[in-house]
């Protein structure tokens, strides 16, 4: 017995060393031709390996560095550049018939350069190629997939860097210690996955999901289903803004996306804070939600917004339409619909919108409307439609003061240190060169009624020529006045100065017009022998003027 566990112990420490031997026989260099061969085949890129070494322990084979080229059309440079690649190997095969059956790949540290060109192509697009060009579709396949051979049970990238290169707008964006796991890894089959990454300008990103088969003429187009979740993504910074540089915030979202190959489909629910939405605007004083769900056709870069719920609190307004994307623009197509937004949750967005308020004053209570149409590039969009504030109150203003030499002729004119609004309405446009405003009525009771036109530029100066149509206790001269034309109390004036510090200026010449226009309309035809005395007697009279002696 003694003898017999003798022998098995000599057969199992020969066969230890044999095994420890081994590995010093086998040159796992002379695989790296077949290796890089294997790789180039199936990406359709050159790939370069480094010097191998075997490691019996962890079943696998290690290249000090990996270079996989990129398509020429983009550049010259490396597509991939890793520090290591580590891959798994099936052992018995690779020791006793010296056949390399590889199980796994996975990247160390690797540099990912991402370009995107102005026609919308992805220097990763002809990966999967024969040498970078398409094949074609096989037969008993899924149209467009792949009928390359290479699988993996796992396909890793550990703490990557993914830069990306828009080079319509030559800016680049770098997504740091990005990690990527894929399982069961064919060309021809679906596989799942998942993705981390630290988002430019700080957050992260986490996708999963599943994709596949890969496309075979274009790889980004191969169909997927992920589910996203994005944490303090910085809207400026992540490449987000760049069809609309005013853009900007931080924003977390939720949401799930679907691609088929022809079109992506995303949905989900984001929320922003400090959003900023044009570029003279201030940061919303609270977060902003959107519910959205978008189609978007890969081809052709344009897409359809079939929901974009905006809420702030109770208010809410719905944005829909279209976009096309061409070169460095995007062309929109919108609408935004909202009805009787609460002003109280609708106010702290304003400054988002470049909405300048009198200085010292705030919107409070009531409701505010609108119905727009948004069109144009989305950096310079055109925006027109009818909005209307209602039971509003502009609280730290008083209009009446500020009209006093209106309200000197319409007698006290007191609104108080807040000014009640009944009503406010416009035909609204704004514009690159500035913001118009048409069909303006504005009804402040303790006033009466202001009616006019104007424009804001871009600078904020403003420029209205308006009418008042005063419904308070009138003063003796303004009563004169009105007598005199034969007309109601209506008193034109001009709205200058900035939108923060408005000034209110009489317009004198168009009160005379106005008032001449009446006398000579009314007087005159009803006594001409002395019209031209009353005219001046009254005019004088009004003013307390006297006439000279004849």
């Amino acid at each position: 017995m003694k003898r017999t566990l003798k022998i098995i112990g000599i057969v199992i420490a020969v066969i230890l060393v044999a095994l420890i031997a081994l590995p010093f026989g086998l040159d796992v260099n002379s695989f790296r031709p077949k290796l890089e061969s294997g790789l180039s085949s199936a990406l359709g890129r050159q790939v370069k390996v480094g010097n191998l070494k075997l490691s019996l322990l962890t079943g696998s084979v290690t290249a000090e560095d990996l270079s996989i080229a990129d398509d020429p059309s983009f550049s010259r440079n490396s597509f991939v550049q890793a520090k290591s690649l580590k891959v798994g190997v099936e052992i018995w095969p690779l020791i006793f018939s010296k056949t390399l059956h590889v199980t796994e790949l996975t990247l160390q540290q690797p540099e990912i350069a991402l370009i995107h060109d102005a026609s919308g192509q992805w220097n990763f697009s002809s990966l999967g190629g024969s040498s970078g060009a398409a094949s074609a579709p096989a037969a008993n396949t899924p149209s467009g997939s792949s009928t390359l051979g290479l699988s993996v049970k796992k396909l890793n990238v550990k703490d990557g860097r993914i830069s990306i290169t828009q080079s319509a707008r030559s800016k680049t964006r770098v997504y740091n210690n990005v990690n990527i796991e894929v399982r069961n890894f064919a060309f021809t089959a679906q596989f799942p996955f998942t993705v981390s990454a630290d988002l430019p300008g700080g957050g992260s990103l986490k996708l999963e999901g599943q994709a596949g088969p890969i496309h075979s003429s274009d790889t980004s187009l191969t169909p997927l289903q992920a589910k996203i979740h994005v944490e303090q993504l910085d809207v400026a910074a992540s490449g987000i803004a760049d069809f609309s540089p005013g853009l900007a915030g931080l924003a977390n979202f939720d949401g799930e996306v679907s691609s088929d190959g022809q079109q992506a489909r995303a949905t989900g629910t984001l929320q922003a804070e400090k959003l900023k939405l044009v570029q003279n605007g201030a940061p919303a004083g609270r977060p902003v939600t959107l519910k959205y769900a978008l189609t978007h056709g890969l081809h052709n870069q344009a897409g359809t917004l079939s929901e974009g719920d905006i809420t702030m609190g109770k208010a809410l307004a719905q944005l829909t339409g279209s976009y096309q994307t061409q070169g460095t623009q995007m062309l929109l197509n919108m609408k935004l619909n909202a009805q009787a937004m609460p002003v109280d949750d609708l106010e702290a967005m304003l400054p988002a919108l470049g909405v300048v308020l009198p200085s010292g004053s705030q919107l409070r209570g009531g409701t505010l409307s609108a119905n727009l149409t948004i069109t144009g590039p989305a950096d310079n969009p055109i925006v027109t439609g009818p909005i209307r504030l209602s039971n509003s109150k502009l609280a730290g203003f008083d209009l009446g003061s500020k009209l006093s030499a209106i309200s000197k002729l319409g007698g006290s004119g007191n609104t108080g240190s807040d000014t009640s609004i009944q009503n406010f309405s416009a035909d609204a446009r704004v514009a690159p060169d500035g913001t118009r405003g048409e069909n303006i009525n504005l009804t402040v009771p303790a006033f009466g009624v202001l009616t006019g036109s104007g424009t804001i530029s871009p600078g904020g100066e403003l420029d209205f020529k308006m009418t008042a149509n005063l419904t308070g206790s009138v003063s003796t001269a303004a009563t004169q006045l009105a007598h005199l034309g034969n007309q109601g109390l209506v008193i034109p004036f001009f709205i200058r100065g900035t939108a923060s510090k408005p000034s209110f200026v009489p317009d004198a010449k168009g009160m005379v017009k106005s008032t001449l226009t009446g006398v000579l309309s009314n007087k005159l035809n009803a006594s001409p022998s002395n019209s031209k005395s009353t005219v001046i007697d009254k005019f004088t009279g009004l003013f307390h003027r006297k006439k000279k002696s004849q």
